[in-house]
């Protein structure tokens, strides 16, 4: 069994990070006892908020945990490790520190966990620059106004939802539509520097496929993974999206231009409200608790321009249920800078990818496009919406052709459009042929009958 596969199937590495070379001495260390274990833990213990503490559980094991809270005299602790056998009166020593992860250019093609330690069989990490969970938000008045397009490869996406260097996206979807793969298309052949890709809460069966066939050795060698999977506790995919972005900005501070994958959003959410409710925040609709939105916010602004380089965001969101209105799936169209949804129907047809064209939005779109470019665009679209508007009628036989033009014109070039928005895996399309396919579709819209 190789190291990722052992690391995976026992709850990760136990080895505590190196957090701070000035440790006091034993006899100055704080220390307390476990006073009760359910779901979060309490001990007795002079500590502070987000300060990790070490606990001594059975079987020699030293477990990390953080303080996420207090209740009374008792400071209530959450491990970043499951399966370990705690019991009352277990001994906790405070640490003093709070947590810093590695951040550096040997970070790329490696595999980290929540901590940034790394998972992929290839030795430590030979970085000595290490960075804090604080976020510094950029000044919302120093932010450089975004004025160049990202280009992801899609056709799709780059013709009709072009996106910008430093914009926020969501791919929002139900389950079994596609996310996943979207996003391994783009984080192939996306133009960037960097890739920093966070797995929180999903499935540890999709690692592998996603390092070893949807990266591959070219897209490894540019990217760094940050993974927490759906069995690991709720703080650790808290924190595995946080160490995500620290190491995102770190690169974004070296100049580069940096483009962030979190799957899923929604994982994180319902990470957050477990870490809500356990420490008795009042819960709102569907269960969700108040910092549950407070926490996306904060994490969504880390990302964007800075004086240095660009952070692009991509992330996904899974719709409970396929309601774009479900709590999650509605704060993050008010926080980020465009959604792209991606439609059952059009899955089950084979249209990969299934972007829904019509219900997808770039609030970015006028500011990186050519003004040839947006009525190309505008008239694609307004094609598309003629069609979708008669499409039960030509399925019943019902449409009777001449009566209107536009849809006459809109049904004779459906095909073309349809071969646009179609693209097969690993058939990248670079963005000078995206916008030649664009004009000799608009061409064709605008040819006389």
């Amino acid at each position: 069994m190789s190291t990722i596969d052992h690391e995976l199937t026992t709850g990760w590495s136990t080895e505590i990070p190196a957090t701070n070379s000035h440790e006091p001495p034993p006899w100055l260390r704080r220390t307390g006892r476990l006073q009760s274990v359910e779901g979060k833990m309490c001990a007795t213990i002079d500590a502070r908020l987000g300060e990790l503490v070490e606990v001594y559980a059975a079987r020699n094991q030293k477990v990390l945990a953080e303080v996420i809270g207090f209740t009374d005299d008792k400071a209530q602790l959450m491990p970043y490790q499951t399966g370990v056998d705690f019991q009352r009166g277990n001994v906790v020593v405070a640490t003093g520190n709070r947590i810093r992860v590695p951040a550096g250019w040997g970070m790329l093609g490696r595999v980290v966990d929540a901590l940034g330690r790394p998972i992929d069989s290839k030795g430590p990490l030979q970085i000595e620059n290490s960075v804090n969970l604080v976020f510094k938000t950029p000044h919302p008045l120093q932010r450089p106004m975004i004025r160049k397009p990202f280009v992801t490869g899609v056709r799709s996406i780059d013709g009709m939802l072009t996106l910008g260097q430093g914009q926020r996206v969501g791919l929002f979807a139900g389950s079994g539509v596609g996310k996943s793969t979207l996003l391994g298309e783009i984080a192939k052949y996306a133009v960037c520097d960097v890739n920093v890709v966070a797995m929180i809460g999903e499935r540890g069966r999709e690692l592998r496929p996603l390092i070893e066939d949807t990266l591959g050795p070219q897209g490894l060698a540019r990217s760094v993974v940050v993974v927490s999977t759906s069995d690991q506790t709720p703080l650790a995919r808290v924190r595995a999206s946080e160490t995500a972005v620290a190491i995102a900005s770190w690169f974004r501070d070296q100049q580069k231009n940096v483009l962030f994958m979190l799957d899923s959003l929604t994982r994180l959410a319902h990470a957050q409200r477990e870490l809500g409710l356990l420490l008795g925040e009042p819960p709102t609709a569907r269960g969700y608790t108040p910092s549950v939105f407070a926490k996306m916010a904060q994490l969504l602004e880390q990302l964007g321009t800075n004086d240095a380089g660009v952070i692009t965001g991509l992330l996904t969101i899974l719709v409970d249920g396929d309601d774009m209105n479900e709590p999650v799936s509605d704060a993050a169209r008010a926080i980020l800078d465009g959604h792209i949804i991606l439609d059952r129907k059009l899955a089950h047809q084979g249209h990969f990818p299934a972007v829904n064209v019509l219900n997808s939005a770039s609030r970015l779109f006028q500011e990186v496009t050519s003004n040839e470019h947006q009525a190309a665009a505008s008239n694609i679209r307004r094609a598309l919406a003629n069609y979708s508007e008669i499409e039960d009628l030509l399925q019943i036989g019902a449409y009777q052709k001449g009566n209107l033009p536009e849809t006459d014109r809109a049904i004779a070039i459906h095909p073309e459009l349809n071969r646009f928005l179609r693209q097969a895996m690993n058939s990248p399309s670079d963005f000078q042929s995206t916008m030649n396919e664009l004009q000799r579709l608009q061409q064709m819209i605008t040819k006389p009958l």
